[in-house]
């Protein structure tokens, strides 16, 4: 009975045994993974990181290219102008009673009656700016290096032939005549012996030419010389007509140019030293800009322009008045001028080399225009 007993005891504990194992052998996976749950929550949960953006870089500022420092004021300067009785001064009036009514003028203006007054006072220095015959320029700057320029065109056609009668009524008639005349070696000259030459007359031995030194010299000719001819530009002609009334015109030399060139003829223009152009290039620049709004005054406003062109002394004023249309002022700068006047010094040097001092011009000639 104690045997039996102790068998049975030791058969529970055995099943028992079994019993627990195999409770133990189907939960462990479930507990492992209850384990690495509870694990799993008790480790923080890692965020990640925003990425990291870049803050835009503040804009650089732009770079600002230094400001050209302005041109320095020049020294103020008197500009000293020369110019000749006649439609070159008298584009000039309105600056020069301008310049006169300044309380700091800017120019001295000297008026004169024959050309070789104003040529030899350019070279010397004793003029800055002057009004000459184009041609004249053109021999200027060859006499002198290169030393003159020319800053505009000033006078277009203002030549005349007129006669005491009415027996002239082409070039043609002028054959066999005598004609007195001013300006030699300079625009007159060469324009008249141009036309004449074109127009199958040669001006030694068809006509006689005879050279005055003025233009007053050339009317009082005319007037003692029934059959003679004289050459005269506004507003001497207009003058001599208002005191001689068998004075009457018998040609036109800038249609008879313009029939023969088909382009204008040039009579005068500015120039100036090149030595004054160069270092005193604001004084230059505002006397352009001066002489163009006097130009355009004069041709705007005939009688006021003839009032200060009598009290100058240039011519009085009632010939002024009745002159100042026909006189052909102008202004012309700049590439325009370097156009026309280097096309009107060509027909020259193509006649007559030395009627524009040998060689055309270089393109530094020109103030202000392209070279």
């Amino acid at each position: 009975m104690k045997k039996l007993t102790a068998i049975l005891l030791a058969l529970v504990l055995c099943l028992g045994l079994f019993a627990a194992c195999a409770k133990t052998g189907t939960n462990a996976p479930a507990e492992t993974a209850k384990a690495e749950e509870a694990a799993k929550t008790e480790e923080p949960a890692k965020t990640e990181e925003p990425a990291k953006t870049e803050e835009p870089a503040e804009p650089a500022e732009e770079e600002k290219e230094p400001e050209a420092d302005p041109e320095p004021a020049e020294e103020p300067v008197v500009i000293k102008v020369g110019a000749l009785k006649g439609p070159t001064a008298m584009g000039m009036v309105k600056m020069m009673s301008d310049n006169e009514a300044a309380e700091n003028p800017n120019y001295d203006f000297t008026i004169v009656a024959a050309i070789d007054e104003i040529t030899p006072n350019l070279v010397q220095g004793n003029f800055d700016i002057a009004a000459v015959p184009a041609n004249v320029a053109s021999v200027l700057y060859n006499n002198t290096s290169g030393q003159v320029d020319v800053l505009a065109v000033n006078t277009l056609g203002v030549l005349y032939l007129a006669e005491n009668g009415d027996t002239i009524h082409s070039v043609e008639d002028l054959r066999g005549r005598t004609i007195y005349s001013s300006g030699k070696g300079a625009t007159p000259e060469y324009a008249l012996e141009y036309m004449l030459r074109q127009n199958g007359i040669d001006p030694e031995t068809d006509v006689t030419i005879e050279w005055k030194s003025e233009h007053s010299e050339c009317v009082a000719a005319l007037a003692s010389d029934e059959n003679g001819v004289a050459m005269l530009p506004q507003p001497f002609l207009t003058t001599a007509m208002m005191k001689n009334e068998n004075i009457r015109v018998c040609l036109n030399l800038t249609e008879e140019w313009e029939k023969l060139e088909g382009k204008t003829l040039i009579t005068g223009v500015c120039v100036v030293r090149k030595a004054f152009a160069d270092e005193h290039p604001q004084a230059v620049e505002q006397f352009l800009a001066d002489y163009e709004q006097s130009v355009a005054f004069v041709n705007g406003n005939t009688d006021e322009a003839a009032a200060l062109v009598g009290g100058y002394e240039i011519v009085p004023e009632p010939v002024a008045k009745q002159a100042l249309p026909k006189c052909n002022i102008t202004f012309i700068a700049g590439n325009d001028m370097k156009q026309a006047l280097s096309s009107y010094l060509q027909t020259l040097f193509d006649q007559n080399p030395k009627a524009v001092g040998g060689a055309m011009p270089g393109d530094d000639f020109y103030y202000g225009a392209d070279k």
